[in-house]
């Protein structure tokens, strides 16, 4: 029997008003949910997602209370951003499913101040938020959840203790003391199978074919929530942004250049005075490989970063770029300074940092056609009185070359984003999108 037009009525503005309730509460969730589309299927038990649909059963909607309804809401719009539709395709399902779980409720958990009533509900009880190490589901991945689960979860006709909680133990036949970590870890294993808690529909999950597009949608829109949030509020990014925001924005872009080898391969044989051999031996035990500056000058200093945000440069290719110039700032744990600015076929005045608090602020700007000659007019007509050092380019090099004489004698490394062009002077890197 097909639904009447009064009662879908009332189910969009239930989904409306959960969603306006979010993003009054948990503002970054319900930017998150403005990009979902909303439907309901009398067919469906409970509710689910396929990477751009939110789609609930009638009669699991029409039982769930309001709070109920926006914790769904929350959980399956941490499904989509975490990208679990998209990924363990390789994995045992149903295993991936409760690691997925766990991870999703455990981050709503923390959203709402460990409130375990804010991820129960009535008839499904509460949702399975640890992981089976003890430890909370926002500490880890989904894979890494996936890694500690049982590979065939034994099934028993009784009813499973919530996992985590302190119930008495009625298979300590195998000799572990729940007070081990040992012992705890498999009771909170045994404890997923047939947890009245999975309410969650999964099924609907690797349904498109087009998953890079998809993601690439996703990324954008998790980035520009996360801009709205800092511009809304941006002295409580903490209190603003969930926890597993912050990790994604951490690892959003790793920079896969290794900026120890290209800066010492670079700037110590173009630029510097100082010697990368041997190293400062205070840094004996960090990972980074850090110059001896023997007393000389501490800073690597008065660079030029240009990067092309020319029209055939997408999102991806430009926040790779940014990635990597932080990656250098990282990699020289604060000793590295100069200008970053941005062409295409004109110039945006370069801005000067000495820190990452100062990187971070500057934006890109651009969109058009592109043009490397002009970042020589600029050096040579806007910045005589102090040269650059030297000039890195990140781009994907679709562009005529200008002659190596503009450069003037400053040494020129180009970052190029695919394995395709090679300029025909200046020094060359390449990081893979």
């Amino acid at each position: 029997m097909a639904l009447s037009e009064e009662k879908i009525r009332g189910y969009v503005k239930r989904l409306l008003l959960s969603r306006m309730r979010i993003l009054a509460n948990h503002g970054f969730f319900g930017l998150l949910l403005m990009h979902m589309i909303y439907s309901v299927d009398e067919e469906l038990g409970t509710a689910c997602t396929d990477g751009t649909r939110i789609i609930f059963g009638t009669d699991f909607l029409d039982r769930l209370s309001d709070s109920e309804l926006d914790f769904v809401m929350m959980h399956e719009i941490m499904h989509v951003v975490l990208q679990h539709c998209l990924r363990g395709r390789e994995l045992e399902n149903e295993r991936y499913n409760i690691a997925c779980d766990i991870v999703v409720n455990s981050n709503i958990l923390l959203e709402c101040g460990m409130n375990r009533q804010s991820i129960t509900i009535n008839g499904c009880g509460e949702s399975m938020h640890v992981a089976p190490d003890g430890k909370e589901g926002y500490e880890h991945t989904a894979e890494e959840v996936y890694a500690m689960l049982p590979s065939s979860p034994q099934k028993k006709g009784k009813s499973r203790p919530l996992p985590g909680e302190g119930e008495s133990n009625d298979d300590d036949e195998e000799g572990e003391s729940m007070g081990s970590e040992m012992g705890r870890a498999k009771k909170v294993q045994k404890s997923y199978s047939d947890f009245p808690g999975m309410w969650d529909d999964h099924s609907r999950w690797g349904m498109y074919e087009e998953d890079d597009a998809i993601r690439d949608v996703w990324v954008k829109n998790f980035k520009d929530a996360a801009e709205a949030i800092s511009i809304r509020d941006p002295s409580n990014l903490r209190g603003t942004i969930p926890v597993f925001a912050e990790r994604i924005l951490k690892e959003l872009r790793k920079p896969q250049t290794d900026w120890r080898t290209i800066l010492n391969d670079f700037i110590q044989e173009e630029i510097c005075d100082y010697s990368f051999s041997p190293p400062d031996r205070r840094f004996d035990e960090s990972p980074f490989f850090l110059p001896d500056f023997n007393g000389k000058e501490d800073i690597v200093e008065n660079i030029l970063f240009m990067i092309d945000t020319s029209g055939s440069m997408s999102d991806e290719m430009i926040a790779a770029a940014f990635s990597e110039i932080k990656g250098a700032i990282d990699q020289f744990d604060g000793k590295l300074a100069g200008y970053l600015g941005f062409f295409d076929a004109a110039i945006i005045e370069p801005r000067p940092f000495s820190s990452y608090d100062e990187f971070k602020i500057i934006r890109p700007v651009g969109g058009g056609g592109t043009d490397f000659q002009i970042i020589f007019e600029y050096v040579t007509l806007h910045m005589q009185e102090k040269l650059p050092a030297s000039i890195i380019i990140l781009t994907d090099g679709f562009a005529p070359f200008p002659q190596e004489k503009l450069a003037g004698g400053i040494p020129v490394l180009w970052l190029l984003n695919n394995e395709t062009v090679d300029p025909p002077w200046g020094k060359v890197a390449r990081i893979v999108i």
